[in-house]
């Protein structure tokens, strides 16, 4: 019967030098049949097992000496000569499992991956620069936040509809775009041996089974916004919040202007001294230049916005161009979560119980100037760049009241401050 070796304690086997001669030395430590302690010649250490599998004689390292412990040898030893009683090969086992992870890898991609793999065969197909803008800026804004970091092939009709749900009844045009997009996406990685499976994504037979169809959305003319009851903490949450859009949606709230007008806004549009901004006719939906008071609130803003050098936009995209149309809109859903998150009810209309949107602040400013203060209706309407009176009466009315609209524009700042309304 072979001899059992000693047990050796962890200072004995600390000890343990190889003597100087040519080749490994092994020592036989103890406590579990087998175990060694591998010495090189210049002193490097590590854990051998030596057993027999299916009638040969193998050896199993168990790592470096003293990285992995006395202890923690005898353990992993332990539950290798367990397996071997079961009949099952460590050293083969080893193999299939680095041969799976080698195929993970190889296989695994993650989303964010995928779609930047993706748009550089889309965007050959892609007409013009606003298509790829566009296909970019929705997947990003909407897709990566849930899905970017995880692999394809881990992606399931669930992650789908966290995507989906905090849109699809609010901007149903843009989430079916976004649904289409990123199943197109998946449908790629699917080609490429990225993963397996059905489409997540796929209408048909998925995901109308968990969401009304978009045809059947309702359809509201009018864009959910802030009640005014929460407006002023809105404003307080938004001020918080870092980066570009954050501030080019405070500069939009102070201004009451149009989204796109706010994006595509020029340094050259601005008169930091006289305190207005001149939106060019072309960038109007009514086709006719509009002047929009700036308060000193919204002055000293501007004052803190980076200019890049080689973009003119007032609030430039980090590769200098336009921000996205999803850009703004993100920020507010992302303060709506967070406000949830926080113990609020999030910023709701309400009336249609919609998530508000950043084109509804304009409604918001319309209701706080007809319900809260005595500036006449026409002031409020000149100031949103609506069209006024007949056609007669804007014969007449030449003049665009901006030195009048300053009061306005600043008992508007005062409130979202968290003042008094007028």
């Amino acid at each position: 019967m072979p001899k059992k070796a000693k047990a050796l304690s962890a200072v004995e086997v600390g000890r343990l030098k190889h003597a100087g001669d040519v080749g490994n030395i092994n020592f036989p430590v103890g406590g579990v049949a087998g175990l060694r302690l591998q010495v090189t010649p210049t002193n490097a250490t590590s854990w051998l097992l030596i057993t027999t599998v299916a009638g040969k004689v193998r050896q199993i390292g168990l790592g470096g000496y003293p990285d992995v412990s006395l202890a923690q040898a005898r353990d992993f030893a332990r539950v290798l000569r367990e397996k071997i009683r079961r009949g099952i090969d460590p050293i083969e086992e080893r193999k299939e499992a680095k041969a799976a992870l080698f195929a993970a890898q190889k296989r695994g991609l993650t989303f964010d991956e995928a779609v930047e793999r993706y748009l550089e065969q889309k965007e050959k197909e892609l007409s013009n620069d606003k298509h790829r803008k566009q296909w970019w800026s929705t997947l990003t804004t909407h897709a990566s936040p849930e899905l970017g970091k995880m692999l394809v092939d881990e992606i399931t009709v669930h992650d789908i509809q966290r995507v989906l749900d905090p849109i699809w009844l609010t901007i149903a045009e843009t989430a079916t775009r976004v649904r289409s997009r990123v199943e197109s996406v998946l449908d790629w990685a699917q080609v490429k041996g990225h993963r397996t499976g059905e489409n997540p994504a796929r209408w048909k037979g998925n995901l109308e089974a968990l969401m009304p169809k978009p045809g059947k959305v309702a359809k509201s003319d009018n864009h959910p916004a802030i009640a005014l009851k929460d407006a002023q903490r809105w404003f307080a949450a938004l001020q918080q919040r870092d980066g570009v859009s954050a501030r080019a949606l405070e500069f939009l709230a102070l201004t009451a202007a149009r989204s796109g007008e706010v994006r595509g806004a020029v340094w050259d549009e601005i008169d930091l001294v006289e305190k207005v901004w001149a939106i060019p006719s072309s960038r109007m939906k009514a086709g006719k230049e509009h002047r929009v008071v700036l308060t000193d609130e919204a002055v000293a803003l501007l004052g803190r916005i980076p200019r890049l050098k080689g973009s003119r936009y007032v609030f430039a995209a980090p590769r200098q161009g336009e921000l996205s149309d999803m850009s703004l809109s993100a920020v507010m859903r992302r303060m709506s979560k967070d406000d949830v998150v926080n113990g609020g009810q999030g910023y709701i209309d309400g009336k249609s119980k919609r998530p508000a949107v950043p084109h509804g602040l304009r409604s918001t400013f319309r209701v706080w100037a007809a319900e809260k203060t005595g500036f006449p209706r026409e002031m409020a309407e000149i100031a949103l760049a609506h069209t006024v009176g007949s056609e007669v009466e804007r014969s007449y009315q030449r003049s665009d009241l901006v030195e009048k609209r300053r009061l306005m524009m600043k008992a508007w700042d005062r409130f979202l401050r968290g003042g008094a309304a007028t």
